[in-house]
């Protein structure tokens, strides 16, 4: 037999190398990030057994992978969304509290966003609902990165409606007539009604929140369609408005046992489904899809907030207060997390890596084949082995900030390390039952060891040769992270407000109708009274 060619060496290097390796879409990978507003990581079934509303994010799992050790990267919405979009904690990004409907600023300009990483690097780029980083000038998304908008600028209940939902207390719908008296309840916006946008242009106020998760679908759809046409790969990135509050939606089937907030859930969970249907019907196996939640449950709305797992925060529900958003326990920002990819992430694996949204910016860009930007330091990782299940090991040292409970807002008090969790301090948070735990700084820091000890309802006793073992770690890592910060390229947000910047289409209206009051809802189209502008 003869000494084999070298081309036949190579082929049969290529044919091994191929079968060891996992396969590789052909060209750049599309990529769809689906983030769900307030929802519990016991919202979903593949984690919580009594949860029976969400068979299409159940079946996501069983086609996927699941985190079951995933975090927001803060507590609350605007950090969150502005984290996810750098990679970088509200620290560096500037962004450590929420925006309101009259705020100046946003997500600084100088922070660049994923969407202008992809975009440079050939991607098509759009961002389909709650946006919540600035809405004035160059702060809306148009100008962040994304070719296409369509969406509210920030919370479905920071403008009232003709269709509010559900809330606790209620809130009324718009005035349609005259100088409606003012609401000073905290909890509703009855002034200026909630904008639609596409792009930079109000196409409804106020926006009829009946339909608006059938028009997200519609839109996503058409973005995905679109894209796919033009042979470019692409970024959709699609905030929900579930589940803040509940939008106006149908009777909750019978079987849910959970009113109104399990048939918003319902709702959420078909939409899943049908992005996932339409990205797979342009090529199966081309799109990763990864869906996670902002943050934790909003528990003060009692039975409209979602369930929190096993995270219950014991030690903080046995002083008084919220162990959920706003806060750092685990119940604030640990979230269900699930990755569809077919042919790449495997399926019905459950990954025990600790990961966060932090992680979506560096590993899409990685994915993407392009570089993150220069002269800053990034808090997320590339946790594409994780995905591919080459590996289960995300971070070691994870940093949860404040988000509106007790301490300054995006300040690091609260750290994890491996299973070991390190509390500067807690408290601060409303409950449904209307107690605020007090607010309590914590120097020796409260320690817990999730390992065994999830619902942290007993911290370890500072005498025992476990904290005593642990303490000098937990130290050493806080005092790093924060000496980190100290000497990045940091970012200040504007926070200052104006009440000539909140969107409104039509000044001459009541609450900034694009109708004239009394006339029909606005139909959900493209349609725009002449002359809308996108501020008043």
């Amino acid at each position: 037999m003869g000494t084999p060619s070298l081309w036949v060496i190579l082929v049969l290097a290529m044919v091994l190398v191929g079968l060891s390796a996992p396969r590789v879409a052909c060209g750049r990978p599309n990529f769809i990030v689906i983030l769900a507003d307030d929802v519990g990581w016991g919202d979903l079934g593949a984690n919580w057994a009594e949860t029976k509303e969400t068979p299409h994010l159940d079946e996501l799992a069983a086609e996927g992978t699941r985190f079951v050790d995933f975090h927001s990267a803060a507590s609350t919405c605007s950090p969150s969304r502005a984290s996810l979009l750098t990679g970088r904690l509200g620290v560096r990004n500037g962004v450590t509290h929420n925006f309101a409907i009259t705020s100046v600023g946003g997500l600084p300009l100088n922070e660049t966003t994923l969407a202008e990483v992809l975009r440079e690097a050939g991607y098509s780029t759009g961002a389909i609902g709650k946006w919540h980083l600035g809405h004035h000038g160059h702060h809306h998304p148009s100008f962040r990165g994304f070719d296409y908008y369509f969406g509210i600028p920030y919370s479905h209940d920071m403008g009232c409606t003709d269709t509010p939902g559900y809330n606790l207390p209620p809130c009324p719908p718009c005035p349609r007539h005259g100088a409606a008296a003012r609401v000073a309840r905290k909890d509703c916006y009855m002034e200026v009604a909630l904008p639609l946008f596409e792009n930079i242009t109000i196409i409804q106020q106020p926006v009829n929140l009946s339909s608006l998760a059938a028009r997200y679908a519609e839109e996503a759809a058409r973005f995905i369609r679109r894209a796919s046409d033009s042979g470019r790969p692409f970024f959709l990135y699609l905030a929900l408005a579930h589940m803040h509050v509940p939008l106006g939606v149908p009777p909750p089937p019978p079987t849910s046992g959970r009113g109104i907030y399990g048939a918003a859930l319902s709702e959420m969970d078909a939409l899943v489904g049908q992005i996932k249907r339409v990205a797979d019907s342009h090529g199966k196996g081309n799109t990763l899809l990864w869906f996670a939640g902002d943050n934790g449950p909003w528990a003060q709305k009692c039975e409209l907030a979602g369930r929190l797992g096993p995270f219950v925060g014991a030690w903080q529900r046995q002083r008084g207060g919220s162990s959920a958003k706003q806060t750092t326990w685990e119940g604030g920002h640990r979230v269900p997390a699930l990755a569809y990819w077919p042919g790449h992430v495997p399926a019905k694996r459950t990954s025990h890596a600790l990961l966060s949204t932090l992680d979506v910016f560096p590993t899409l860009v990685a994915l993407a084949g392009a570089a993150l930007p220069p002269n800053r330091r990034f808090d997320g990782l590339d946790v594409s082995p994780v995905l591919f299940g080459w590996s289960d090991v995300g971070h070691k040292v994870l940093l949860h900030p404040n988000s509106g409970a007790a301490g300054k807002d995006g300040e690091i008090e609260t750290l994890r390390l491996a299973q070991y969790k390190a509390f500067y301090t807690t408290g601060g948070a409303m409950a449904c039952d209307g107690s605020i735990g007090p607010a309590e700084h914590h120097q020796p820091p409260l320690v817990f060891n999730l390992d065994r000890d999830l619902q942290e309802q007993e911290p370890l006793d500072v005498a025992s040769r476990e904290y005593q073992a642990v303490l000098p770690a937990i130290s050493r890592a806080y005092t790093q992270a924060l000496e980190d910060v100290a000497t990045d390229n940091v970012s200040v947000a504007d926070y200052s407000k104006d009440p000539s910047v909140t969107p409104c289409c039509s000044v001459r209206h009541v609450a900034c109708r694009c109708q004239a009051p009394g006339s029909p809802a606005a139909p959900l189209d493209r349609r725009v009274e002449p002359g809308a502008t996108w501020l008043c």
